[in-house]
């Protein structure tokens, strides 16, 4: 099979650019001027949903692609919106609505999560992933595809 034909599918090495706007403009990441990423389908390196995006795109595509973020990053958890104790934040600390701010899990694993709003008991965050519930915009360039 030549290079030409290559298609992305489970398992194979890809190189590619993509770029991810919210569905406002806004610009969450983007590797076009800059290295592209290099990695293996599956490999964690990408959310599956993002992956499963990308499956059967052929070497030399250059493609824009909209997604809903639970497809992507999965559906938001209920379960996942928790009450942070005013007590257990920095003196002095204080967080906008819709921010997201990354904390320190007991296991020692870095978490984010976006503040949804102060309440009298602390603030009500929410630990689902923070593009979860965003339209996103994707371009997508594939160089390289192999088994």
């Amino acid at each position: 099979m030549s290079t030409r034909e290559a298609r992305i599918a489970p398992g194979c090495r890809v190189r590619l650019h993509v770029s991810l706007h919210l569905d406002d403009g806004t610009e969450v990441l983007s590797t076009f001027g800059h290295d592209p990423l290099a990695f293996r389908i599956g490999d964690g390196t990408l959310a599956e949903g993002l992956e499963s995006l990308l499956m059967d795109l052929p070497v030399g595509t250059d493609t824009q692609l909209l997604a809903d973020g639970s497809a992507v990053y999965g559906a938001p958890n209920p379960a996942l919106i928790q009450i942070l104790d005013h007590r257990d934040m920095p003196p002095a600390f204080s967080a906008t609505p819709g921010e997201v701010l990354h904390f320190q899990t007991p296991g020692g694993q870095e978490a984010a999560g976006t503040v949804l709003e102060e309440i009298a008991d602390g603030l009500r965050v929410d630990f689902n992933h923070p593009l979860s519930r965003r339209g996103l915009k994707l371009r997508v360039k594939v160089l390289d595809v192999s088994g």
